[in-house]
């Protein structure tokens, strides 16, 4: 079964490292990322540039509203993920347990399903 570890950060915590302190946690994700593949559990795996860019979208009666970030309402921002193959629920828990980005994120463990159910 598939899950996606979701990892949830402060939107501010980005600014408050250094490029050198940047690289090192990416580093350390990265290297996460390379041993989920060796055993054979990593679909796939992207690191999300800040929401500062992003844009979010609605299509309400027929008009499109488009709104430019940072979100103000937002305190955490999806900063990556992780797509996994597991057997169970409690294995992907536990790979998330693992994940360097607990240390000062949340990961959020989510199965992939259809939205009916």
């Amino acid at each position: 079964m598939s899950y996606m570890l979701l990892i949830l950060e402060p939107t501010d915590q980005r600014r408050g490292r250094s490029e050198a302190e940047g690289r090192a946690v990416y580093e350390r994700m990265r290297k996460f990322g390379a041993g989920l593949k060796e055993r054979g559990l990593l679909i796939a795996t992207e690191s999300l540039k800040s929401q500062t860019d992003a844009v979010r979208l609605q299509v309400r009666g027929g008009r499109t509203q488009v709104v430019d970030g940072p979100f103000s309402e937002a305190k955490e921002m999806v900063g990556g993920f992780f797509l996994l193959d597991c057997k169970t629920r409690d294995e992907a828990v536990a790979i998330a347990a693992t994940c360097p980005a607990a240390e000062w994120c949340t990961v959020e463990v989510r199965a992939l399903a259809p939205c009916y159910e």
